[in-house]
C-alpha cells in the first residue's frame, strides 16, 4: 500500500482551491454588475412609472367640490357615447373603460370624498347617447360648472375612428341629482 506524500496531492489541492476562488470571484463580480445594471435601469423604470401615472391626458378638473352632505348617498357616473361615429360595440366598451378610468383618476384628485361614497354605494354607471361632439362639449361645460368631474376621451386613431375624435364623455361620479341636471334628457345607449 503506497502512501501519497503531501507533494503528490498538491495539484488536486491547487485545482480545488483555484476552482473555489474562481467561483466565488465570478459570483461576487456577477452580483456587482447585476446590481449596477439594476441601478442603471431604475431611473428608466421610475420614469416609465411616472409617465404611466401622469395625468397629462386628463381634461380640466372641476374648480370646486361637491358638498356631499347635501345629497345623501345616491351617486352615479354617466358615460355619454357619441352615436354619430358608428363605433362597434367592442370599441364603445373600450372607450367607456377609458372614460371610467379618467373620471376615477380625476375625482381622486379633485373630490375624493365623492369617489369614496360612489365606491361604497355600488359604483353605479349608466351609458347614454348623444349625436355630436358639440353636444358632448356642451355637456362637459355644464358638468364642470356644477363641480362634477367631466372627462372626454379622444381616440388614438389606431382602429376605426379618426385620431383625436371625442368618443365618450364620462361625467361623475357625483350625486344623481346633479348628474341628472346635465344628462337627464339623454336616452339610454
Amino acid at each position: 500500500m503506497s502512501r501519497e506524500s503531501p507533494l503528490e496531492s498538491l495539484p488536486i489541492l491547487q485545482l480545488t482551491a483555484t476552482t473555489v476562488v474562481a467561483l466565488l470571484t465570478g459570483f461576487f463580480i456577477g452580483q456587482k454588475f447585476s446590481n449596477r445594471k439594476d441601478a442603471d435601469a431604475m431611473p428608466t423604470q421610475k420614469a416609465q412609472a411616472e409617465e404611466t401615472d401622469s395625468d397629462s391626458d386628463l381634461d380640466e378638473a372641476p374648480v370646486g367640490k361637491v358638498d356631499v352632505k347635501k345629497y345623501g348617498d345616491n351617486f352615479k357616473m354617466v358615460l355619454v357615447v357619441r352615436t354619430d361615429l358608428g363605433m362597434t360595440k367592442g370599441k364603445v366598451a373600450a372607450q367607456c373603460g377609458h372614460a371610467t378610468l379618467a373620471c376615477y383618476k380625476s375625482a381622486m384628485k379633485s373630490n375624493p370624498e365623492v369617489l369614496r361614497i360612489w365606491e361604497r354605494t355600488g359604483q353605479a354607471k349608466v351609458a347614454l347617447k348623444c349625436d355630436s361632439e358639440d353636444k358632448m362639449l356642451d355637456l362637459q361645460a355644464i358638468a364642470l360648472s356644477l363641480n362634477l368631474t367631466a372627462q372626454s376621451i379622444c381616440d388614438a386613431g389606431r382602429t376605426q375612428i379618426a385620431a383625436g375624435s371625442r368618443t365618450v364623455l364620462g361625467i361623475g361620479p357625483g350625486p344623481v341629482e346633479l348628474v341628472d341636471q346635465v344628462t337627464g334628457h339623454l336616452k339610454l345607449l
